[in-house]
């Protein structure tokens, strides 16, 4: 069969799991032709092995994975549409630990909400907010105030509103179908974490580039 007009369009994401060892082209790429019996072959061809622990991560350049399509199929051409560096991590076989992530949530939910409260307490001591209602109070009323009127009351609904209106997230329901701030903060986190992945491997000479064959935690095929 002849494979000389053929191209092959391949896509990958810049971070990718896989459960097994043993990796694949398809477990890390879309990968299109026309030609569907190269596609086919190509998605199951072995890339690498993968040793070591659960979370343990292996950076590959995009012209290592193109060499590999060129040694099967010399004469076609390859194009890629996705990311030029892919961080491959070995999550292992995923299993179920419903006890251990209810407990995860559960602390992760009393830090944020006990540190919340004291950056909002820290942050009404610093500008003596009780003394300021008070003086508006006396101003509008004439009278001292008690230390809880209806200015605390509507100060603290109108609080808790807008920090729910700002995060646009309550439980499972968004305000907008926008991303909240949250979420881009977390993307942008994670962006700077998995260029930094990138940039270490290249200086110190662990991204599996075309002339690698070994390297510290893979092996290839």
């Amino acid at each position: 069969m002849s494979v000389e007009h053929d191209t092959v369009y391949i896509k990958g994401e810049r971070n990718v799991a896989v459960q097994n060892h043993t990796v694949t082209l398809g477990d890390i790429l879309e990968i299109e032709c026309s030609n569907k019996a190269i596609a086919s072959k190509l998605k199951t061809q072995k890339l690498m092995r993968i040793s070591g622990k659960p979370q343990t991560k292996v950076v590959v350049s995009i012209l290592k994975v193109i060499h590999g399509i060129h040694e099967m199929y010399p004469k076609v051409e390859v194009q890629n549409l996705g990311e030029t560096d892919l961080i491959v991590t070995y999550e292992g076989q995923t299993e179920s630990k419903t006890m251990l992530y209810a407990f995860k949530i559960i602390l992760v939910s009393i830090i944020t909400f006990v540190g919340a409260a004291f950056s909002i307490m820290a942050f009404h001591n610093d500008i003596s907010i009780n003394k300021l209602f008070g003086h508006i109070y006396t101003l509008l009323t004439g009278k001292t105030s008690p230390g809880f009127t209806i200015l605390e009351i509507s100060y603290s609904i109108g609080l808790t509103i807008g920090i729910l209106v700002f995060f646009n997230h309550f439980g499972k329901k968004n305000s907008s179908k926008d991303p909240t701030p949250m979420e881009v903060q977390m993307r942008l986190y994670e962006d700077d974490i998995q260029t930094t992945i990138v940039e270490n491997a290249s200086r110190k000479g662990r991204e599996a580039n075309v002339d690698t064959k070994e390297s510290t935690n893979a092996s290839w095929y």
